[in-house]
């Protein structure tokens, strides 16, 4: 059984060497997920705990997929924006499976977390980024999204090769103020 927890900023500490080796097992099995293989596991560790200040700060949630024996088996972000004309708005970051939990629906079950979260927080619209034509492409449009773009050469995929990226969003409810 799979698990779906939103993390605090002292937490995600405590998970950034697991969730290190979920970014470098995504990396090294061809994910763009904006970094390049190879992944240092040091420097994976130390980006998890970077941001958690902005968890701590309500600017950045975190949701961790654990399995059975808590382990961290997938993850997905959500950055709020500081800016006054966009707090409607949050962008979809980082959903990330391992490759050996790939088939079970946590990919979805993040995305659905994600998304009850954002329209209880009152937010009405997310946004996301991911290369063109990968399984996170077929897995975001199967649950609804809509593509509004895509841009060529956007992204180096893990091996340096620069790759198109589509442009998705998903409404939440009516537009209005969110807090």
């Amino acid at each position: 059984m799979t698990e779906i927890v939103s993390v605090s900023g002292p937490e995600l500490v405590t998970y950034a060497d697991e969730l290190a080796t979920l970014l470098i097992e995504a990396v090294e099995g061809g994910a763009s997920v904006g970094f390049l293989s190879p992944l240092d596991r040091t420097a994976a560790a130390d980006w998890w705990r970077e941001r958690a200040g902005a968890v701590e700060s309500g600017s950045q949630q975190v949701w961790i997929a654990r399995d059975g024996d808590a382990r961290a088996v997938g993850t997905i972000s959500l950055v709020r924006t500081a800016l006054p004309n966009a707090r409607h708005r949050a962008e979809v970051a980082k959903l990330v499976v391992a490759p050996s939990a790939r088939g079970r629906g946590i990919g979805r079950a993040l995305l659905t977390a994600v998304e009850e979260w954002a329209a209880a927080a009152g937010l009405t619209l997310l946004v996301l980024d991911t290369e063109t034509g990968s399984d996170a492409e077929r897995l975001y449009r199967s649950e609804g999204w809509t593509p509004c773009g895509s841009v060529p050469d956007y992204a180096a995929d893990p091996y340096g090769t620069l790759r198109a990226t589509t442009f998705y969003y998903r409404s939440l409810g009516r537009p209005g103020a969110a807090g």
